[in-house]
This record gives structure tokens, C-alpha cells and sequence, in this order.
């Protein structure tokens, strides 16, 4: 068989395998006949291992399985629902289907480092609600037998109860291996958000502690929930907290930290003078304790302001020593009459909580800046302002006026105050029906948490505990009033609806069914609204479902695939399209799956342009080395470099056709390594 030394990879990202290339390119004196000799490591580390037989910890049972559980591979893939998707050819945005574990590892070539925000509010662990079962040793099998959530019995298998005797363990032996997963998919100065309450928080931070460093804790805010309830023995319970860890970089190591800003714009209103544009300042005094003429005794001179003339002159008419021990005006200052007489009112700092005020500049500076200074207000309460000039190009009109929008950064608070009661009427107003799904966020909070990192203009969202897709919903909302295209992947396990729920009751089996209507009207009712939007807002979302690989010798254990591969004429598995197969190479090449995609056909052969050109993928029943000159052709007219090329194996008319079109490639500029086989 032709290249077949050469197939596309079979399965995800082996991280492990990754891990290891990345020591040996650290350190290559550690390798040692093919192996790690973590001897060698120590010795080059010195100090900085750990070798006391006592030591700090944070250990479960299960630990070491679940950290290899997050190494594993898998040979899963994602099949595209265009049925149940909006928008398919235009948008960028991702719903997926399945269990995130999985999802996840498929993932991990294809959006590595590319993430610069995963939000996530995972099962509390209350004892009612959703804990993945994960099998160590197959977890794709294990999703697909779960799916129902029930086992032989009727019991429900989602439910992590008290009683389990590893209340805890089983919580954490899920978190692990997706919190692992998720930092490798965000990117040097992406944030994590993680809502949890006080079942898990301690063992979360523990846990984000170790994944992401202690060093990268943002913090966790708190929030206050307003509508506190008396369910429990103890203290009721009125908040939540929003774990927030970034993924690295110290302050010493040259990469731009991730931080926590209030990104606001405050409009200033704006005047035109001789065709140039400038707002006012806040006066030139203060009103804080720290103001006043006691402590600040070298800035209590007057302005004398002469309202017809607009004239104004700064004069130091005050007692400096009389200054720092009484706060009556008649006392510290006297007035210039000849400056009164000629018309000048004299203008001084207001008083400080019953002080005498003082101005923030000293008389020196107000005299250099005294012609951008303006003077506002009536007599009696004359403000002192100085006034900043604006591009033209920065001024809005606003009704009548004319406006200029100043950003200002704060750092975030680390309490704010979100009724969870809203996520509910939220979604109750836009479906129409109450008591679908249970807690769903408050969407004004997820916009507030959202707004606070450095947001690039297309910046990535994931969302693997998506629920009942409030993610989705604000950023929406956040794209239509700023007129970013942020994009987002959410991931959600197509958990079954109990048939007695008023979900199941209104024509939705799943969560999925839910977070997929949400989506579609959340996107109609901001168009309606916004008639403007059209054709500018993303609001369609691309549908994938987890699923076995489409490929059986893929689908094989490894002491069965050598007889396989003999027999093997058609290697697709029943019920896979070529679409099918086509996303499949694209996640195995480490592709995105919203990249655009050309169809040409030549002859009997379907090729696939991918990514404008970075990729073609040939299918067919009978293909030919015209396919391969095809493609050449696109390399030369287009300039392509750098392409790799998947061939059907299966799908040549004979061998000497497979041989012809590998020969055709090469030697029209594809590297003999960039031609694989499937």
C-alpha cells in the first residue's frame, strides 16, 4: 500500500508523548536508551527538588489515575449536525455535543494555546446534581452507555450522593483531568472563570492551585446571590464565589500577565472653539480629607475672575502660618480690592468638611496652563477647570450635544452583587415557559465577568459545563454593543430531561434541545431589536456530536488492525459522509473547525480545500492522479506553501495511480512527509 507509513493520526493530541519531547528538548542529557532518567533531571534541577520523604500535599484516592486519564488519547472524533445547526457557512461559533472529557482531548491540537476565556459552572456537588462517572480505561465507550443516564436498573448513574462514601473524590476525579485539559487550551494570558459555592470551593483552589500555580491566582470573587434562603441548619446562604486563575507567565519572564480590569467609558460632554474640540476637566480642587489648606498649605491662593472679560489672574493673597491653624476665610486670606473694584470676584478652594480647601496645582503651574483653564458655574460657585483638546475624530454627536468617549480601567471588585433569581427570568422571558432549567446564570453578571479582560477583537470563549448556554446568550449581547466577534465553543452533555420535568413537558429530551433553542432566539431577538446587526452579528452556532471515528481500522484495538487493514475496502463506517470524514483529518491535522471548506470535483475524486489551501483532503471511489494535478494547479495560481495532502487510500482506481498522484504532489512543491494517507 502506498504511504501508508505516512497515515494521518489515529487518535487526539498523546500529550504525554508531548510532554516528554519537551524534556528531551530542555534536557538532553536526561534521555537515556529511549527513556527519561529522572536521576539525571534531579541532579540538573539540584535544590529544586523536592526530596524530603514529608511533604505538603493535596492527595485523593484515585489521583494518580485520573492524572493519567488526562494523558490519555483518544480515537473519538466530532460529526457535524447541520440539521440542528443556524448559519453553518457564516458563523464561528461552536455547540458541541458530548461528553467534555472526550471533547476536550479532541480538542487539544486544533485550539491549543488559541482560548482566551473558559467559563465554567460545574456541578456544585450538592448531592442532587450531575458528576461524570469517567472509566479509566475507555472513556468514549463509557459516554456512549451513559448517554441515557440510567443504568439496568433505573437508577440514575449522574447523581453524586452523601452516601457514596467518596463524596469528594468522585467530584475532584472529575475535575481534574478537565481543568488539566482546559489550561493547555488557553491562551499565555487566558483566564479561567469557575463559579462554585461552598460544597467544593476549598478543594477547588487546592486543586486550580496545582493545575495553574499558586502564583496565578487572580482571586475569587465573590457573589452576592440577593436572594438568600433558609436551607440549611447554619448560616443561610446569600453568596457564591468565581474562582479566577490565569494560565502563567510571571512578572520576571517577559509575557504580559492576565489581569482583571473594569473596562468602562465615561462620555464627556464637548464644546467647539475656532474649529477645535475640548472637554472639561473635574476642578483643580479636591474633596477629600487630605485636601485641605492645614495639610496642604502652599496651594490656598485665589483666582480672581472677571465674568465680562473672562479674564482671570492667580495671586497668593493668604497667610501661610494663619493657614495651618485656622479655617475661617477672613482669618487666612484678604482680598486684592483693587482687582474687586476693577471687577474681579475672587474664587478659592471649597472647604473640606468644614476646612478651608485647597487647589491640587501649585500657582506656578497655574499660571503656565492658565489659557486652557476655563472657569464654570455662577457666582458663588465658581468651579476652576482646565480643559483637554480632542481629535475631531474622536467627538460623537449625541442628540443635540456633542460627545467624547473617555475609557477609563479599574480593577475589578472582588464583591458584586448579581441576583442568580434573574438567570431564571431571563430565560423564562425568552422561552416562554418557567422551570426548564435549573439556576441558569445571571447573564448581567457573565457580561460584567467577561468585560473585565483585555478583550481582542475576536477573541475565543469556551464554555465545557455549558448547560443551558448563558455563555452564549452574553456574548451576544456583549458583540451587539460594541461591535466585537468574540466566538465561543460550548460543550454539553446531551443529559436526558426526567419525563416528569416541565422541560420534557414542553418538547425538549435534553439539555442540548434547551441551549440550542436559547441560542436561536437570543440571536432573533437581538436582530429584531437591532435591525441594524444584520448580516453584521454572529448569531448562528455550528452543531458537532461526539461520536466514534468514521474510519474502522480507527475504530480497531491494535492486535486486530494488521488483518484488518488486508481486508478493508471501503474504510468508512457505516452511517459516515465524506463531511463526516473531512472534519475527522481536520481535528487530527490540529485545524479549527470553523475554517471554510471548497468542495471541487475531478473525475470520480471529490477534493476538499481547506483552510484556503493549507489543506486538501482527496476522497473517491475511483480517483486518479488528475486529482493530484489538480491540486497542483491550485498550489501555483493561488502561491500556496507549507500544504499537506490527505489521500483515500482505498478510493485510487489502482496502485500505479496512487504512486503517480504522490510523484505529481512532490514534485509540484508538497513535501513527501505532508502527503498522508487515511
Amino acid at each position: 500500500m502506498i504511504n501508508e507509513n505516512n497515515p494521518v493520526p489515529s487518535s487526539s493530541l498523546d500529550i504525554t508523548e508531548q510532554n516528554i519531547e519537551k524534556l528531551k528538548e530542555l534536557f538532553p542529557e536526561i534521555l537515556t536508551e529511549k527513556k527519561i532518567d529522572f536521576d539525571k533531571l534531579r541532579l540538573i534541577l539540584g535544590d529544586e527538588v523536592e526530596t524530603a520523604p514529608e511533604r505538603y500535599s493535596f492527595t485523593w484516592n484515585g489521583k494518580k489515575e485520573v492524572m493519567q486519564l488526562a494523558q490519555q488519547p483518544t480515537v473519538a472524533t466530532l460529526k457535524p449536525n447541520k440539521a440542528k445547526s443556524k448559519n453553518w457557512d457564516e458563523t464561528q461559533n461552536l455547540y458541541i455535543e458530548g461528553d467534555n472529557l472526550e471533547v476536550l482531548k479532541i480538542l487539544q491540537k486544533s485550539y491549543a494555546n488559541k482560548v482566551k476565556l473558559i467559563y465554567l459552572d460545574p456541578p456544585y456537588n450538592t448531592g442532587k446534581d450531575f458528576v461524570y462517572r469517567d472509566n479509566f480505561h475507555d472513556s468514549l465507550e463509557n459516554y456512549l452507555e451513559q448517554t441515557g443516564q440510567v443504568d439496568s436498573d433505573g437508577n440514575k448513574l449522574s447523581v453524586n450522593t452523601e452516601t457514596s462514601g467518596r463524596y469528594h473524590t468522585d467530584w475532584l476525579n472529575m475535575m481534574y483531568p478537565r481543568l488539566k485539559l482546559a489550561r493547555n487550551l488557553l491562551m499565555d494570558d487566558g483566564v479561567i472563570f469557575i463559579s462554585i459555592d461552598d460544597n467544593e470551593q476549598p478543594n477547588l483552589m487546592k486543586l486550580c492551585d496545582e493545575i495553574f500555580g499558586e502564583n496565578n491566582k487572580i482571586g475569587p470573587i465573590i457573589q452576592n446571590k440577593q436572594n438568600a434562603k433558609n436551607d440549611t441548619l447554619n448560616v443561610q446562604r446569600n453568596h457564591e464565589f468565581i474562582v479566577i486563575y490565569r494560565k502563567g507567565g510571571s512578572s520576571t519572564d517577559g509575557k504580559e500577565r492576565a489581569s482583571l480590569q473594569n473596562n468602562t467609558v465615561k462620555y464627556r460632554d464637548v464644546f467647539e472653539e475656532n474649529g477645535e474640540y475640548y472637554y472639561l476637566n473635574d476642578p483643580i480642587t479636591t474633596r477629600g480629607a487630605g485636601g485641605t489648606l492645614k495639610a496642604r498649605p502652599n496651594l490656598g491662593y485665589s483666582v480672581y475672575y472677571n465674568p465680562v472679560t473672562k479674564e482671570k489672574i492667580a495671586v497668593s493673597d493668604y497667610d501661610k502660618d494663619k493657614a495651618k491653624i485656622s479655617d475661617e476665610e477672613s482669618e487666612v486670606y484678604t482680598d486684592d480690592l483693587k482687582l474687586i473694584s476693577e471687577g474681579y470676584t475672587p474664587i478659592r478652594p471649597p472647604k473640606v468638611r468644614g476646612q478651608l480647601g485647597a487647589f491640587t496645582w501649585e500657582l506656578s503651574k497655574f499660571n503656565a496652563e492658565s489659557k486652557n483653564i476655563v472657569i464654570t458655574g455662577t457666582p458663588g460657585s465658581y468651579s476652576v477647570r482646565k480643559r483637554t483638546f480632542v481629535s475631531a475624530s474622536d467627538v460623537e454627536k449625541e442628540a443635540s450635544k456633542l460627545v467624547y468617549g473617555q475609557k477609563s480601567k479599574t480593577n475589578s471588585r472582588s464583591i458584586i452583587d448579581f441576583s442568580t433569581n434573574e438567570g431564571s427570568n431571563t430565560l423564562t422571558d425568552l422561552l416562554g415557559t418557567s422551570g426548564l432549567f435549573d439556576n441558569p446564570k445571571n447573564i448581567d453578571m457573565l457580561e460584567y465577568l467577561f468585560s473585565l479582560i483585555v478583550n481582542e477583537q475576536d477573541a475565543l470563549f469556551v464554555d465545557f459545563f455549558s448547560g443551558s448556554a448563558s455563555t452564549a446568550h452574553a456574548i451576544m449581547n456583549l458583540n451587539a454593543k460594541d461591535n466585537k466577534k468574540r466566538k465561543y465553543v460550548l460543550v454539553q452533555l446531551p443529559e436526558q430531561m426526567d419525563e416528569s420535568s416541565d422541560a420534557y413537558r414542553n418538547g425538549y429530551s435534553t439539555i442540548p434541545e434547551i441551549a440550542e433553542e436559547r441560542i436561536r432566539r437570543t440571536g432573533d431577538k437581538i436582530i429584531t431589536e437591532n435591525p441594524e446587526l444584520t448580516g453584521k452579528l454572529d448569531i448562528g452556532f455550528k452543531v458537532f456530536e461526539l461520536e466514534k471515528s468514521n474510519l474502522k481500522k480507527w475504530n480497531t484495538e491494535p492486535e486486530d488492525l494488521v488483518t484488518m487493514l488486508g481486508t478493508i475496502q471501503d474504510n468508512l463506517e457505516s452511517g459516515s459522509t465524506e463531511d463526516d470524514l473531512v472534519y475527522e483529518i481536520m481535528l487530527k491535522q490540529g485545524l479549527e473547525l470553523t475554517l471554510p471548506i471548497e468542495k471541487f470535483v475531478e473525475d470520480d475524486a471529490n477534493i476538499y480545500k481547506i483552510a484556503f489551501g493549507s489543506l486538501f483532503i482527496v476522497l473517491g471511489k475511483n480517483i486518479t492522479s488528475d486529482a493530484a494535478k489538480k491540486i497542483v494547479e491550485y498550489i501555483k495560481d493561488e502561491e500556496l506553501e507549507n500544504v499537506a495532502v490527505v489521500l483515500q487510500d482505498t478510493g485510487f482506481a489502482n496502485d500505479s495511480e496512487k504512486l503517480n498522484s504522490i510523484e505529481i504532489l512532490n514534485a509540484g512543491g508538497v513535501d513527501y512527509n505532508d502527503i498522508l494517507s487515511i
